[in-house]
């Protein structure tokens, strides 16, 4: 059973009209419009990324005074996103917002062709078959991708400044990402391109996050980047109280876990990606076709150093690398 919340926004009616192709199951034009979120992440997880969103809702006229309702949705597990897409699509929200990455876009490209949806993922939608080309998307579906599944060189490249002597690197993959396939094969060849040897651990559960960790430290690994991925992004606790038990140099794709005590992330600047979905909904409340919407692509990308974890690893940063960074913990 999955839980529930609900959170309104703003009050008052629309003023944007909207298209009949969208609406055509709602009773009543008039309605507060609903923009349904459906992810494997619980919203209290998104910390500051949900006043992002509802920031760029506002430049495109969805306000105070402006009605907009947020039907907010997860579950626990990749698995249950199809049953909840499909629940999701049955309310006849008008807009739809895969929050949760690639496998919940997926589940609701494939629960409706009629309702608009905007992704937030962070692989390349048109390998997943989600859009027909990033300029020209097609159907009803559109949004935006942090890129944080093809990074992979400039974050070895990074690992390698911290660590410059490891000659294994690990990667720790969830088998049950869509994209991890395509991770093992990025990394594999990035690895490759800076002389080092990959060893790659899998976990889908908390249980098996523990013999990964033990696992790479049997084959000596010293230094890990870990795949984006939400089940890892919800355990990031665990995550970086294994890198801290096995002297592990990490390398993130996201800030939440520097800010936990992780060593270093690179990769997207999530706040803009969120804002761009953001504005992407208002777009489409103000009758834009989704179809037409060329998927957003990030221009900029942060680089967060946790210094008090470097000083716990023996690591002393090179003054480059601090130079390069966009927030440094102290």
């Amino acid at each position: 059973m999955h839980r529930r919340q609900f959170f309104t926004l703003l009050g008052g009616a629309a003023a944007a009209p909207f298209v009949p192709w969208r609406l055509a199951a709602r009773a009543q034009q008039s309605t507060r419009p609903v923009v349904a979120f459906v992810s494997n992440v619980p919203r209290e997880s998104y910390a500051g990324l949900m006043s992002a969103f509802a920031r760029g809702l506002s430049e495109k006229g969805f306000a105070e005074g402006q009605g907009v309702t947020f039907d907010y949705r997860w579950v626990n597990s990749e698995h249950d996103l199809p049953a909840l897409a499909v629940e999701m699509v049955a309310r006849n929200p008008a807009v739809l917002v895969g929050a949760g990455g690639t496998g919940s876009a997926l589940a609701l490209k494939q629960a409706t062709t009629r309702l608009p949806i905007v992704f937030i993922i962070g692989s390349d939608p048109a390998k997943f078959g989600l859009v027909a080309s990033l300029n020209r998307p097609g159907g009803n579906i559109t949004g935006v991708t942090s890129l944080s599944n093809v990074l992979a060189a400039k974050q070895l490249e990074m690992l390698h400044d911290l660590a410059p002597d490891v000659a294994t690197i690990g990667l720790l993959l969830n088998p049950e990402n869509p994209n991890a396939e395509n991770d093992a094969g990025d990394v594999r060849r990035a690895a490759e391109t800076v002389g080092h040897k990959l060893i790659v651990v899998v976990a889908r559960s908390d249980t098996e996050l523990n013999t990964a960790f033990a696992a790479a430290a049997e084959q000596r690994v010293t230094a890990m980047l870990i795949a984006s991925d939400t089940f890892f992004l919800r355990r990031r606790t665990q995550i970086v109280t294994l890198s801290a038990r096995y002297a592990v140099t990490t390398m993130y794709d996201r800030a939440e876990y520097v800010s936990s005590g992780g060593l270093m992330s690179y990769g997207s600047n999530r706040i803009e990606v969120f804002r761009q979905a953001g504005i992407y909904t208002g777009r489409i409340l103000r009758g834009e076709r989704p179809g037409d919407l060329p998927v957003q692509q990030p221009t900029k990308f942060d680089l967060v150093i946790n210094l008090q974890t470097a000083k716990a690893l023996g690591i002393d940063v090179p003054a480059t690398l601090l130079a390069r960074a966009d927030e440094v913990i102290e």
